[in-house]
């Protein structure tokens, strides 16, 4: 009886989680990885961009705090936007910092002391890594049609480049 009512459970858990979708299992799955990985992407640039934002130091700190205080808050409510879209296609997203970091590509910055200019250059590295997993993603969803999920992808190539453009512009006088 208990092994029957947990069958059950999970049966209805499963068809709970069942999102309705035209796209085939093969996109969901194929655009729910990528999505994956641009979040925990996403995550990576977000902590990376406060960890420097909070060491920053030098003559131009208030304007660089202040600049790179926007960029996080962008990147972070970024992240709900992909983890919700890979879950309104019927995809699952992310569960914990472990999920995040065997999904990232973008580089940790551990070290405990890094120059303006370094901090500067690398934003300006993973935001332009950033553009181009962006843009990967956008032709994948091309294929399968998923023109939702590439219009949310091209914002946020957009607010990717603006980034990039900022972070080049400061770099360039350094």
């Amino acid at each position: 009886m208990l092994k029957e009512a947990t069958t059950q459970t999970k049966e209805k858990r499963q068809v709970m989680q069942e999102t309705p979708t035209d796209l085939n299992r093969e996109g969901v799955a194929e655009i729910t990885a990528d999505l994956h990985r641009l979040l925990a992407d996403a995550f990576a640039l977000y902590l990376k961009t406060k960890n420097f934002h909070w060491h920053m130091t030098g003559r131009h700190f208030r304007d660089y705090h202040l600049l790179l205080d926007e960029h996080s808050e962008q990147i972070f409510a970024m992240t709900d936007d992909i983890a919700e879209r890979a879950r309104k296609i019927g995809g699952t997203t992310l569960r914990s910092i472990g999920d995040i970091s065997r999904h990232q590509r973008l580089t940790d910055n551990d070290d405990e002391s890094v120059a303006p200019v370094e901090m500067l250059a690398e934003l300006n590295a993973d935001n332009q890594a950033l553009t181009r997993y962006f843009r990967s993603a956008h032709e994948l969803c091309e294929k399968y049609n998923d023109v939702a999920t590439a219009s949310l992808i091209e914002v946020w190539i957009d607010q990717t480049e603006r980034r990039t453009w900022f972070l080049s512009e400061v770099v360039q006088d350094l």
